[in-house]
């Protein structure tokens, strides 16, 4: 089991940069599978990105394509998404989730895949 915690967000103007984190408790973090998804007022909880166990698997949603990137430290159990040239309609609620790999093939932006759900992050764009 791992318990997932984002950080990070926070209130930025059009064109602006901020990096998320998700930091993860367990000693088999490196193990899983984990994803960025994120929630605005009204609206379904959308796919942003994921990355794989093995850093050898990225996927972006279109709309962020180009301008956000996924990273992760194993050493340091977290997984960063790096959110630049921001725009308000990014604005929401960003979620991180992670997926074992002892069980899960790579998600991607099967929502209903990842098991683990961190308690979210607000991030504000303003124009």
């Amino acid at each position: 089991q791992v318990q997932l915690v984002e950080s990070g967000g926070g209130l930025v103007q059009a064109g602006g940069s901020l990096r998320l984190s998700c930091s993860a408790s367990g000693r088999t973090f490196s193990s899983y599978h984990i994803g960025w998804f994120r929630q605005a007022p009204g609206k379904e909880r959308e796919f942003v990105g994921a990355i794989s166990w093995s850093d050898s698997n990225l996927y972006y949603a279109d709309s962020v394509k180009g301008r956000f990137t996924i990273s992760r430290d194993n050493a340091k159990n977290t997984v960063y998404l790096q959110m630049n040239s921001l725009k308000p309609e990014d604005t929401a609620v960003y979620y991180c989730a992670a997926a074992s790999a002892s069980y899960r093939r790579f998600p991607g932006p099967r929502i209903h895949e990842y098991d683990y759900w961190g308690q979210g992050t607000q991030v504000t764009v303003s124009s």
